[in-house]
């Protein structure tokens, strides 16, 4: 969301799919219309991120009326604890949040109600005037009532959207790759090793190990064993590849992952990295696919996992990488007051490798380990 797109919403001066106008917060005794309208944008059908934009009067040519001074106005948290107190159906609530956008003297809310892939919400105990087990979503600029649930057609819509029925086959395999206890081996299997999801066996992820790919990477030499072996990992849906990454065998053979990527930090004017680092991003296919075979299980995999994640980041999104880049660009300068308690392992010998490199490169990224966690903490 930004400020943009809820002008160009307000300007429209008509309510939409995944957009609802109120001139002011609800009232206390209105409860139930809140919870029924957050229900109903959860289940939009725009498959989106739905908005109550609070603050626009509707019925005075969508003009703005602030909120600065409404007593009923709520917070995130305020808003996520009175989402927390109802029974919603598996447990599994829609995600909100409240936004504050300024225009001038006015302030207006947005409540955002994030797109997931879990509908449809609805509740298993009534509240109010909020029925239980009536499925409700919004059509163009409607509601469905509270006493009744949404049509057939609509309603399928909203549990194939849950199953990754609407989304591409990329889309279904990340889906699924969520679920690991779902996921079957295939017979004879060896030496690739195969794998199919048990309610859609036509989506496989193999493994096969590449003996043209030899390499050390600094974050190599935090395992007990620092020889890697490396891997296709291929993801097919029936006979056609939907993404093949990187994979490696860490401390012989303890630990499994894809390849993290790289990026880098220009500390000048010249466009070459002075820093670079290992990085994921969460709900990125490679990152889906390393939380996909890390089962947790054993205490040898355990270890080589978690010295494996001291060394590599992982960010929210692509805008937060971002972000912090820019964060590291403008604060290298004090490296010296993170370089304490920097513990480095043994880096041994290896013909054709610079190991020097090798050494700052991980001791870099022990320092923008810390520098990711003082970012997140002033933004």
């Amino acid at each position: 969301m930004n400020k943009s797109e809820i002008l160009d919403l307000i300007l429209l001066k008509q309510e939409g799919s995944y957009w609802d106008f109120k001139r002011e917060w609800y009232f206390q005794d209105k409860k139930a219309d809140l919870l029924h309208d957050i229900i109903c944008m959860a289940n939009n059908l725009s498959n989106r991120d739905a908005y109550i934009i609070v603050g626009v009067d509707e019925e005075n040519d969508y003009s703005f009326s602030s909120v600065k001074s409404d007593p009923n106005r709520k917070n995130t948290q305020q808003l996520v604890d009175f989402i927390r107190e109802k029974h919603f159906a598996g447990g599994i609530r829609p995600i909100v949040s409240v936004e504050s956008l300024d225009f001038g003297e006015i302030e207006i809310d947005v409540i955002v109600i994030h797109n997931s892939d879990a509908t449809p919400f609805y509740l298993t105990e009534n509240f109010q005037s909020v029925m239980p087990n009536n499925i409700y979503t919004r059509v163009m600029d409607s509601n469905t009532p509270k006493n009744k649930s949404a049509d057939l057609p609509h309603i399928e819509t909203l549990w194939k959207k849950r199953f990754g029925l609407l989304s591409s086959p990329l889309e279904r395999m990340m889906i699924y790759l969520k679920n690991p206890d779902l996921w079957k081996n295939s017979p004879n299997d060896y030496p690739t090793k195969k794998q199919y999801y048990r309610f859609f066996p036509e989506f496989t992820i193999e493994t096969v190990h590449n003996e043209s790919k030899n390499g050390y990477q600094y974050y190599l030499f935090n395992q007990t064993d620092i020889h890697p072996r490396w891997y296709d990992i291929n993801l097919y849906y029936h006979q056609t590849m939907l993404a093949s990454l990187e994979g490696l065998s860490l401390d012989g053979g303890r630990y499994f992952t894809p390849s993290p990527k790289t990026d880098g930090i220009s500390l000048t004017q010249y466009h070459h990295w002075d820093i670079s680092f290992k990085y994921y991003i969460k709900d990125s296919i490679e990152y889906i696919v390393h939380k996909f075979y890390y089962n947790s299980d054993g205490d040898d995999e355990t270890i080589a996992h978690d010295r494996f994640m001291k060394c590599i980041l992982v960010f929210e999104t692509n805008t937060e990488k971002e972000e912090f880049k820019h964060f590291v660009a403008n604060n290298w300068g004090n490296k010296p007051k993170y370089n304490k308690n920097i513990w480095m392992p043994y880096f041994r010998k290896i013909e054709g490798y610079n190991i020097e490199v090798l050494k700052e490169e991980f001791f870099n990224s022990q320092i923008l380990q810390k520098m990711l966690v003082e970012f997140r903490n002033i933004k």
